[in-house]
């Protein structure tokens, strides 16, 4: 899996990046990868890591089902 920086917010590019390894990795559907990330990733605590990084993950999840 990909390296986690807890010191600061994570973009939108980073989720894209981490999205893209679970939907591939995983061979599921982009709703499985979604829910995945916030298993594996988040802990299923959206305020685990802050607003904006969850933030970032919602815009990464959108840009990726608006380009599916």
């Amino acid at each position: 899996m990909m390296t986690v920086n807890h010191g600061g917010a994570l973009k939108k590019e980073y989720f894209l990046s981490y999205i893209r390894l679970v939907w591939s990795a995983r061979a599921c559907c982009l709703d499985q990868a979604r829910d995945l990330t916030m298993e594996l990733f988040f802990k299923n605590n959206k305020n685990l890591y802050g607003d904006y990084t969850y933030k970032s993950f919602l815009d990464a999840y959108e840009e990726l089902r608006m380009t599916q």
